[in-house]
């Protein structure tokens, strides 16, 4: 039987990735998607550069040095496999095929981070139902959902974190059942954090869940200390050593220093790009967020199930402490404290994020697991009477918003006026449906292709194999004079004023289920 339910979840689970990507190479080109193009080939040409020269000074004068690139060792390949597909089935040029054909990458790694999703819900709760229940929840979450299309460095950290914390409670299992640790597993996880801190420095961070978990594990397990004292330390030393070496090998801007990496650090922490993100109705400044950030942030994005389940602790809290299978208790605490301690960190030592939690996103993964545990221990039947209904629900609205799923906020946010109140397609994807839109209206105009297009350089990507040539920034739209232009607004240009004197013949945008009003995510002008 198990056997069988096993093959149906992988064959699940594959359905999901095939149809996940489909999704993902039909949709537009995310902002930071020419960025992190070149950030891999900066350092590609730094490794060429390193083993012939022994120098990359250009590499270390780079302003984005310290931004990772080791996902591209796994979406790269795939890129150069897939991108000729990915340009004709879009009609986009075949560099904006290149970078879509990344989305594969991204969402196969999501829908692999669901297996150990699942192994942690299996393991905390030892209920094949439970687990399975809440992987689809994790999976079909419309924020995740959407971010796993696009995203290029939030969900592959996200997907290495929970990987990362599998492996990690492993260890922490055998070392509670007094088992020896397996060097294999040892060695996996020393190469996955590195691997995780080289997607993003901010995985140093995994280290507070490292901590976290031993420290519980000593305050539940009896032990003879100094024996174990004489374990641990033998065990940390090779873990050490492993992630150092693994850490310097997977980023080339250690090479020349390793004490880049202190550097690195300090750099990420403060990174100075001061980004307003609207934030009910407030612009907050990414260098000086008020703590109340986060909070605002979660509580519509989060679902709304889950908020409730968070919450339950308190009731449940005895149950967890009495649990006779403590190991239970220990990975349940070690992931419930482990976004606390991480969220306070970014609060009093100030770091800078922006575009509302996509940074702090490697978190959710770990509420989700800790919230709908809580409302399994307080009544099993009240589970599964609720996980039916949000699953359809989650699946409605993947549906009504689609491609724009990673805008998503939960029902508390439909009582808001969300466009007045908060960011919308902060990354614009809705790039491909505009150029779509250009070229129809171009075709009933009869217009020479040589008019200008002022919006962003991401939508050009769309209309280079169509002959268009003119394509300006929309801030240099008041100093144009020579009509007729199209101009198009989206991204954070969406809260800039209309252009004059010009048409509006599209408005893209997306309906909520539940929510009457439309959602703007792009507005398309003729201007004559």
């Amino acid at each position: 039987m198990k056997v069988s339910k096993n093959y149906i979840l992988i064959v699940c689970l594959i359905f999901y990735g095939l149809f996940g990507s489909w999704l993902s190479i039909n949709t537009g080109i995310s902002h930071d998607e020419y960025h992190e193009q070149l950030n891999w080939e900066i350092n590609l040409k730094a490794i060429k550069l390193f083993f012939t020269t022994g120098d990359y000074q250009f590499l270390i004068q780079y302003k984005d040095r310290y931004h990772g690139i080791a996902f591209h060792i796994i979406s790269q390949p795939i890129q150069f496999i897939f991108s000729n597909f990915v340009s004709n089935l879009n009609n986009v040029s075949s560099y904006g095929g290149y970078l879509i054909a990344k989305h594969i990458a991204i969402f196969l790694t999501y829908s692999i981070s669901g297996i150990f999703f699942y192994l942690i819900c299996l393991s905390i709760s030892k209920s094949f139902n439970f687990s399975v229940l809440s992987t689809i929840i994790y999976l079909i979450y419309p924020y995740l959902f959407g971010h796993a299309q696009i995203n290029p460095k939030d969900i592959p950290f996200l997907s290495f974190w929970i990987i990362n914390t599998y492996f990690f409670l492993m260890i922490l299992e055998s070392l509670y059942y007094a088992k020896q640790v397996k060097i294999k597993n040892l060695i996996i996880l020393s190469f996955l954090t590195a691997f995780l801190i080289s997607i993003r420095t901010l995985g140093i961070l995994i280290f507070i869940e490292y901590f976290i978990g031993v420290i519980v594990l000593l305050n539940y397990k009896k032990i003879n200390f100094s024996n174990f004292y004489k374990i641990f330390i033998k065990l940390a030393l090779i873990f050490l050593i492993l992630f150092l070496f693994f850490l310097y090998l997977l980023n080339p801007i250690f090479w020349h220093n390793p004490l880049e990496f202190i550097n690195s650090i300090k750099w990420m922490a403060k990174y100075q790009q001061d980004v307003c993100t609207l934030t009910l109705g407030d612009c907050m400044r990414s260098l000086n967020l008020p703590s109340s950030y986060y909070f605002i942030w979660l509580f519509f994005k989060l679902p709304i199930l889950i908020i409730f389940g968070y919450l339950l602790f308190p009731v449940i809290e005895k149950k967890i402490i009495s649990n006779k299978d403590q190991f239970k208790s220990i990975s349940y605490l070690t992931i419930l404290i482990s976004p606390i301690v991480i969220i306070l960190t970014f609060i009093f030592k100030g770091v800078a994020v922006y575009d509302e939690i996509r940074h702090v996103m490697f978190i959710l993964p770990m509420i989700f697991i800790v919230s709908l545990f809580n409302i399994y221990l307080f009544s099993n039947r009240f589970f599964y009477l609720c996980a039916v209904p949000i699953i359809l629900f989650l699946m409605l609205e993947n549906l009504s918003i689609n491609p724009y799923q990673y805008t998503w906020m939960n029902s508390f946010a439909k009582f808001t006026d969300i466009e007045k109140n908060f960011e919308i397609d902060y990354w614009g994807i809705s790039n491909k449906n505009l150029q779509k839109e250009i070229i129809k209206d171009s075709k009933t105009r009869d217009l020479d292709k040589n008019i200008c297009i002022f919006g962003n350089a991401y939508t050009k990507e769309f209309l280079n194999n169509t002959n268009f040539s003119c394509f300006k920034n929309y801030s240099e739209i008041d100093a144009e004079e020579n009509r007729p232009f199209y101009a198009y607004k989206n991204v954070r240009n969406v809260k800039r004023s209309d252009p004059k004197d010009c048409e509006l013949i599209w408005n893209e945008g997306y309906k909520y289920t539940f929510y009457k009003k439309k959602i703007s995510t792009a507005t398309l002008w003729f201007c004559d």
